[in-house]
């Protein structure tokens, strides 16, 4: 049976059971609304750096942090909007913002919705009324978000959304990707280069933007835990990175509607109108064994 319970930790912890599965996860919504821990069948599937975690001053490297408004940086960090200059980190700032639970459900699996509202800390980097609902389901050995992201201005709404996934993987020797684009971007680079695999991990970093997606699945499989991952995003998302670091034990495979400056380029700008909402989906489904 699906069931949701509370845990008093240094943050607030909901945790996410399907007993049936052997499958378990971890919401903090005052640190980003973050996934914190994702495991199935005994198997942690999320990478988590948890000294950065305890740190409220410091941005979250693991789970799954949020990006809104922005995929990626903006040149400089920043943007124009009807004549006047605003500036934004790199990923927006969904991903370090308190969220609030707003609805929890058992009836058809696991379900958590985390809320974030506009407010004084995001008006004067992002001048728009929102509100963003974010709900995770927990269903057998696959976790959803399913994202409604609504424009209470007067009006129209640009932004970018995406997830930035931190899997967990020891010998990423053992890790067999495949992506559907043979193109990609490297960061600060506009060229599209030619991607016939596989990715050099012996590089000190891999961050390619890969894009012209051929289709809405990408997996990963790690042979040392005979574990395979399959993730699902839907037609709003146009660019899909990945990113790895030399001697770190994760690997990044994370959606984006839109790439890097998206809000200055207006490339593949998602834009919602007045009083109306738009939803995107992405889902994950773990194979073990």
């Amino acid at each position: 049976m699906p069931a949701i319970a509370v845990q008093e930790n240094q943050y607030e912890t909901y945790i996410l059971t399907d007993e049936s599965a052997q499958a378990q996860l971890s919401v903090v919504p005052e640190r980003g609304g973050i996934i914190t821990s994702w495991q199935v069948q005994g198997q942690e599937i999320f990478y988590l750096d948890a000294e950065r975690f305890k740190d409220p001053t410091l941005s979250v490297r693991g789970g799954i942090p949020l990006l809104f408004p922005i995929c990626g940086n903006l040149v400089g960090d920043a943007y124009t909007l009807d004549g006047k200059n605003y500036s934004l980190v790199q990923h927006g700032f969904a991903r370090t913002s308190p969220w609030q639970v707003t609805q929890q459900a058992t009836a058809d699996g696991a379900c958590l919705t985390v809320t974030l509202k506009s407010n004084e800390a995001t008006r004067p980097v992002y001048p728009f009324e929102f509100e963003l609902d974010y709900t995770y389901t927990l269903k057998g050995k696959t976790l959803e978000l399913r994202q409604r992201h609504t424009n209470l201005s007067s009006q129209p709404m640009p932004f970018s959304t995406g997830i930035h996934p931190y899997f967990a993987i020891a010998d990423k020797r053992q890790l067999t990707v495949t992506i559907p684009s043979d193109q990609y971007q490297i960061k600060g680079d506009a060229t599209v280069q030619t991607f016939d695999g596989p990715f050099d991990f012996d590089q000190d970093e891999i961050d390619y933007a890969f894009i012209n997606l051929t289709g809405q699945t990408a997996t990963a499989f790690d042979a040392a835990r005979q574990l395979k991952l399959s993730i699902h995003f839907d037609s709003h998302y146009s660019t899909l990175v990945f990113w790895a670091v030399k001697g770190k034990d994760f690997y990044c495979l994370e959606p984006w509607t839109g790439p890097r400056n998206a809000l200055n380029t207006g490339h593949n700008l998602l834009i919602v109108a007045p009083g109306d909402s738009l939803e995107t989906v992405i889902s994950l489904t773990v194979e073990v064994g």
